[in-house]
């Protein structure tokens, strides 16, 4: 029989080959977090089908919900197929798909709108242009890098991620203010959103500034993180183009599946919709 321990060693490799495979460093870690803990709870055991399905069990008495625990099956599957070790690879808890979402976390134009004023009240100037900069485009928060002087020049930013390539477009008006706030900050070239070091900002210091502006504003913290922005630009680009094909490249979607998870109505629409039916006399 095979011996699956699972060994630091391995745990090195499998991090170089997500880096190789550009992941995002988000991924990255959560990828490598998750293997950890399995890892832990083996306590030297070796991985088998009766250890990984006792795992499976253990995050379901924990009371785990079933999108996390896939999440975190996810990331064994992951390994165990750089691994090689395909035998143990592991189902997943069937879901059925969601009708509509909760309205806890739906961050409304209103609220996008709200975050904006309340950000240039203070003199969040960079923050306010970056929010409005990630929901004018649907931009994922780790391609902010791509907004550089170049890019806005041209009116169009080259993303690369995963080794694809995608192009976006720049709405002039946006392009109008980032040149502004550009020469104002005396950037000149490569990356327009940088800190007072002049390093790229990160994705840890966007949520924690847009986190800190629910504080002075009257929007739900559960709502403001910067994916949301993204989540806003899908809806509001399906409402107007009515095409989710077109939405999955924008977005830069490999799948149309993934694309229509964006675009789940909130309870209350779902509700509204049910009402329309006219089925109750």
């Amino acid at each position: 029989m095979d011996n699956h321990t699972l060994t630091g060693e391995q745990l090195i490799l499998f991090t170089h080959q997500l880096r190789s495979e550009e992941r995002e460093q988000s991924t990255i870690e959560k990828y490598m977090r998750e293997v950890r803990l399995f890892q832990a709870w083996l306590a030297g055991q070796p991985a088998t089908a009766e250890t990984i399905a006792q795992w499976k069990n253990h995050l379901r008495d924990e009371g785990r919900k079933p999108e996390t625990i896939n999440s975190k099956l996810s990331a064994l599957n992951k390994f165990f197929k750089f691994m090689g070790w395909q035998e143990l690879r592991i189902k997943y808890l069937k879901i059925q798909r969601k009708l509509f979402r909760s309205t806890e976390k739906e961050l409304t134009k209103e609220e996008y709108l709200r975050l904006l004023e309340t950000a240039n009240h203070f003199g969040k100037a960079r923050l306010a242009l970056l929010i409005e900069t990630i929901c004018a485009t649907g931009i994922r928060v780790s391609e902010v890098k791509y907004i550089t002087v170049e890019a806005i020049q041209a009116g169009r930013a080259e993303i690369t991620l995963k080794g694809k390539i995608r192009i976006i477009l720049l709405p002039g008006k946006l392009c109008h203010k980032l040149q502004k706030y550009a020469r104002k900050q005396k950037v000149a070239s490569g990356e327009i959103f940088l800190t007072r070091s002049g390093k790229g900002i990160s994705r840890r210091q966007i949520w924690a500034e847009m986190k800190a502006l629910c504080k002075r504003t009257n929007v739900a913290p559960s709502k403001v993180f910067p994916h949301n922005l993204r989540h806003l630009f899908a809806r509001t680009f399906y409402r107007t183009c009515r095409d989710v094909a077109k939405l999955a490249d924008v977005l830069g979607h490999s799948s149309i599946e993934t694309t229509r998870i964006y675009l789940i109505s909130t309870g209350i629409e779902h509700a509204r919709q049910l009402e329309r039916l006219g089925l109750i006399s």
